[in-house]
């Protein structure tokens, strides 16, 4: 392996992002994000529902939050699980006021300068950073998944959102703690 291609003397693991995609497009996109080690940290299901501790009302806090800090961003369904979240984020194309002639101002579309990888590791930096001041000895996963929503996927994606408490016991990232 070409030295080029390590980090620090390590060798690196590939991005699993599509190559050559710009990820500030707008667009539906569907992630995963885990705690590491996938520990049960944000709660319990209890009868097909979450609830959630304090580590995972802080999540679900910071989570309703993303569009107050990347204005270009809607957020859709989504689910804190014990040990990962789904969430489905919206990037929309925004406009800004150009400059002003006389009486009339021009609206000009602006795309978003947020990718979602920056939205994503803001949102887990702030989400470590308050529950380490809780006292929450808590870590995300270093990496996130994410798809990119197709046409006729975003129902399918929102059920299994939906549904993802209710079938928990079969979910891959279960286990008995």
């Amino acid at each position: 392996m070409l030295d080029s291609q390590k980090f620090k003397g390590l060798y690196r693991i590939d991005s699993i992002r599509l190559n050559d995609f710009d990820y500030s497009q707008p667009g539906l996109y569907f992630v995963t994000i885990c705690t590491n080690n996938h520990a049960y940290y944000f709660g319990d299901v209890m009868d097909e529902t979450i609830v959630l501790s304090v580590a995972g009302q802080i999540a679900l806090k910071y989570w309703n939050e993303i569009p107050s800090h990347f204005p270009n961003v809607q957020l859709d369904n989504y689910v804190i699980m014990p040990n990962h979240i789904h969430g489905i984020i919206n990037i929309v194309e925004t406009t800004y006021k150009g400059v002003s002639s006389g009486h009339t101002t021009i609206e000009t579309p602006k795309l978003s300068v947020s990718t979602l990888g920056v939205i994503i590791n803001q949102y887990k930096r702030i989400c470590t950073i308050t529950m380490k001041k809780e006292g929450i000895n808590f870590a995300w996963q270093s990496r996130f998944y994410d798809h990119i929503i197709r046409e006729g996927e975003l129902d399918i994606i929102r059920q299994y959102i939906i549904n993802n408490p209710k079938t928990w016991k079969n979910d891959d990232l279960y286990f008995e703690p």
